[in-house]
């Protein structure tokens, strides 16, 4: 009995580190907002890639491509691959499954994804600085229907969505209807098709460094789901 449990746990920490993952940084941030997080999926046997890109530069069809191609290339042949992002770090990877097949997609975990875009983006993007600060693709995160994140559909793949529901921007809360993490709604997170949905009270900027959020990203990757007590 004690050897079929030993193996066991040794066939199911053989798959964890055998598995890649690939961390996406949100607008105008960089992968430093991503080590946290990196050094604990490490710790939990994961092989990471903290994948930079200039997320202010190019639009999404374009920033897609830069950010995932090498992120690709540094996972080793035939491992899993698994996505964990940060706000436009999801839409990226929606983007690029739009146009490509990963062979060894795993999971995809997102945090406070603009899945159906912002109201922010809706009632500012006019507003004079807002295209210098927030770049091309800070354009294309609109609510309407043909703004990218509306346009790319569902999801075919395994994803994980974790909303926030705390703001410290009130100005920018103000604009967006019922709850939000102040930039993206809970509602505007989801995408159909997604695996799991869950609600954490975390803020948008700073989700990606909470021990609580860490914490649900190791156990979806892990298990398919996210943990409910």
């Amino acid at each position: 009995m004690k050897w079929i449990i030993s193996t066991l746990f040794l066939t199911l920490s053989m798959s964890v580190q055998a598995s890649c993952v690939i961390l996406l940084h949100g607008l105008a941030r960089s992968d430093y907002s991503m080590e946290k997080l990196g050094d604990e999926l490490s710790q939990a046997g994961f092989s990471i890639v903290n994948q930079s890109y200039p997320s202010r530069e190019y639009p999404i069809e374009r920033l897609a491509e830069l950010a995932i191609v090498p992120a690709l290339k540094k996972c080793s042949i035939g491992q899993p691959v698994n996505f964990v992002t940060h706000s436009l770090g999801g839409i990226l990877v929606r983007q690029y499954l739009s146009q490509h097949s990963i062979e060894n997609l795993n999971r995809v975990v997102m945090l406070g994804p603009p899945n159906k875009g912002s109201e922010v983006v809706d009632k500012l993007g006019a507003v004079p600085g807002f295209h210098f600060i927030n770049g091309d693709a800070g354009m294309q995160l609109g609510t309407s229907e043909v703004s990218v994140p509306n346009e790319l559909g569902e999801a075919h793949f395994d994803v994980g969505i974790i909303a926030g529901t705390r703001s410290i921007n009130w100005i920018l809360s103000f604009l967006i209807p019922d709850t939000d993490d102040g930039k993206v709604s809970i509602e505007n997170t989801k995408l159909v098709g997604m695996n799991d949905h869950i609600e954490m009270p975390v803020t948008h900027p700073f989700m990606m460094r909470n021990d609580q959020v860490i914490a649900q990203v190791v156990h979806y990757l892990k298990r398919g789901e996210f943990e409910r007590h």
